[in-house]
């Protein structure tokens, strides 16, 4: 139980910013911690879409502003670990096409100028598409995406090898079962809430997922968690502008 509870907290403080506090005995390395980890994904993403939709509640007087604030709290409440990850994504894509490692650049503290240009206009993207969905007050719809995208992850993670330590340690942890009960249960959720169109969203997410990562280890000829944070706010961007032109 301590495992479970130790791999929830672990999800909250890695993937999120929220003020989360470790005993110097916990260990966060336990392959139970690890998986407990990764199965409380797509619970982050419910508890980051709750919040920002709460933050959307008290501002929406303002309008477009009210908006694009809530949006933006949506990935400043990530720390943009998944967007920084499309900067160096891009980064390492040009640097291969001129005939340096790819890996080497993608591991670089810095950025180079393609990867600015992309993550901005990424981040334009996101929080213009995102700021419309809540104007349309398509909210379980936000919800469903926040969650499939992550669950996308779980998929990417199982079926892939890495060159990453950590993201290798999170790929032995996960196990075929429990993954499969994860995703009945989210399945099931988003059946009752949104009944069939969810399915739609959800098989376009892991579909956009395996591409974007088959695509990019084409490039790269390898998978980082950098592919990974690119994969996901990829998912996010189809799913948000799918739900826009079909449900808007």
């Amino acid at each position: 139980m301590k495992q479970l509870y130790l791999g929830i907290k672990f999800a909250l403080s890695y993937f999120t910013i929220l003020p989360i506090r470790f005993g110097e005995s916990d260990d966060l390395s336990h392959p139970k911690v690890l998986s407990a980890m990764l199965y409380t994904l797509p619970l982050v993403g419910l508890i980051l879409s709750a919040l920002s939709l709460g933050l959307f509640g008290l501002l929406e007087p303002l309008g477009w502003l009210g908006a694009i604030l809530a949006a933006t709290a949506y990935m400043v409440m990530y720390g943009f670990i998944h967007t920084e990850a499309i900067i160096d994504v891009a980064d390492a894509l040009y640097a291969s096409h001129s005939g340096k490692d790819p890996y080497v650049i993608i591991k670089e503290p810095s950025v180079g100028a393609m990867g600015v240009l992309y993550g901005v206009s990424f981040l334009l993207l996101k929080i213009s598409a995102l700021s419309t969905l809540l104007m349309h007050h398509l909210f379980l719809p936000f919800i469903a995406i926040a969650a499939i995208s992550r669950i996308a992850l779980l998929v990417l993670i199982k079926y892939h090898d890495f060159r990453s330590s950590f993201v290798s340690k999170l790929h032995e942890s996960l196990t075929l079962f429990p993954l499969i009960l994860v995703i009945a249960l989210y399945a099931g959720a988003g059946f009752y809430l949104l009944s069939w169109p969810f399915f739609s969203l959800f098989f376009i997410g892991i579909g956009t997922a395996l591409i974007l990562c088959a695509l990019t280890k084409k490039s790269l000829g390898f998978i980082n968690g950098d592919v990974l944070g690119m994969s996901l706010e990829g998912v996010e961007l189809i799913l948000i502008l799918a739900v826009l032109l079909t449900w808007s």
